[in-house]
């Protein structure tokens, strides 16, 4: 038992300190590795969100030497539940590095943030929907980096619908969910040199603009959750076809696990799988332009991913023990059982009132069927008389 908590905590620090690269922004609330859950945070919850992605690939450039190329970037996130259907996300890309020499990475990079409003439910029914809105702020040094999704190193701006699905609404995280994402990017990058910022002629004349979707399933069990994703990007309008880096739509599709070390504590990993082509369409029509590598596409072919998730807040959740959690489940599922009690007795009570009606129209049905008779006999015995 002491070896578990050693290595957990071993592993817990490498995650914290480890780089992490992603599509787009990292999820740090509830939902999958990069596809969001419309469910918000609790009121008054803070978390910490650190995650590793790495690839690696031995190509031979064009100079014909064999050179292993990679792509590494840094984050967390911290995500903050300020009530019942808002929450508050900071995400600032900490380190990122693909192969650019001693000076040719960013520390710090870009800085995600966002507003995400959720937890909205249709009544009788097992879906939540809710809404994010994210900005990019380019406080990186370099941008238009190879084997990432494109970034000009403006503002950029992103909307994005979420839709949830549950098996059991009343105890979702107990039970398979899905979750649907689909957005749309802004880049705001009209005016920008991707390259060489004395070379006018390479500025982008036509704002690039991109159309995002990701779909996820999760399968929990006791201490694990089994998930599945697939996520991807469409550009609307394309960057440069002679500058920009990763100008091509891709579809990745991820399998993973997480492990639920601690109540406050769960630890992921999961591999991005490129299912898209990997053809290149940047011309490199620049001085001294050319891709990476002859063999190489824009986007890696997989990527291995690691991460950890933290509650920092509220500080109950360190304190409270396995049988307080069963104590305060059991009381839940009491008063929903009192509510389903009650809501039977009503349903009893209105057939009840609703078969008192029937019975009083039948009764009054045969009362009418009687004096029609009482009058027919004493219109017959007139006639007779």
């Amino acid at each position: 038992m002491k070896f578990v908590r050693l290595a957990t905590l071993g592993l817990l620090v490498i995650l914290l300190f480890t780089p992490f690269v992603f599509g787009h922004s990292m999820n740090g609330g509830i939902g999958l590795n990069l596809v969001r859950s419309a469910w918000t945070l609790k009121p008054g919850y803070l978390t910490l969100a650190t995650k590793t992605r790495f690839f690696g690939k031995v190509a031979s450039p064009i100079s014909g030497v064999a050179v292993t190329f990679w792509d590494v970037q840094g984050a967390f996130s911290l995500t903050y539940g300020f009530n019942e259907h808002f929450e508050f996300a900071l995400t600032p890309i900490m380190y990122q590095d693909n192969h650019k020499g001693d000076k040719g990475y960013n520390l710090p990079d870009d800085i995600f943030l966002g507003v995400k409003a959720g937890s909205y439910k249709i009544k009788n029914s097992p879906f939540v929907y809710g809404g994010l809105i994210e900005a990019r702020l380019p406080t990186a040094k370099y941008h238009n980096i190879s084997f990432e999704p494109y970034s000009a190193g403006n503002l950029s701006v992103s909307i994005r619908g979420l839709l949830t699905y549950s098996k059991d609404p009343l105890y979702p995280e107990d039970n398979v969910n899905a979750h649907l994402n689909l957005g749309y990017i802004n880049h705001n990058d009209v005016g920008k040199k991707l390259q060489d910022p004395k070379i006018d002629n390479y500025s982008v004349i036509n704002m690039t603009q991109e159309f995002v979707y990701g779909l996820g399933v999760n399968f929990p069990t006791i201490d694990f959750d089994f998930f599945v994703e697939l996520f991807g990007s469409t550009f609307i309008r394309k960057p440069p076809e002679q500058t920009a880096f990763s100008r091509e739509n891709f579809v990745y599709f991820t399998p993973g696990l997480s492990f639920r070390a601690n109540r406050w504590l769960s630890l992921n990993v999961a591999a991005d799988l490129r299912v898209s082509s990997d053809n290149d369409e940047t011309t490199y029509d620049y001085p001294g332009g050319g891709p990476v590598a002859p063999d190489m596409a824009n986007y890696p072919a997989w990527r291995i991913n690691l991460g950890a998730k933290i509650v920092l807040l509220p500080t109950s959740v360190y304190k409270i023990s396995e049988k307080d959690i069963l104590i305060k489940k059991a009381e839940s599922r009491r008063e929903l059982f009192e509510q389903i009690i009650r809501e039977q007795r009503e349903t009893e009570s209105a057939e009840e009132e609703l078969e008192r009606i029937k019975a009083e129209r039948r009764k009054a049905e045969r009362e009418l069927e009687r004096l029609r008779r009482i009058l027919e006999g004493e219109t017959k015995s007139k006639k007779e008389e």
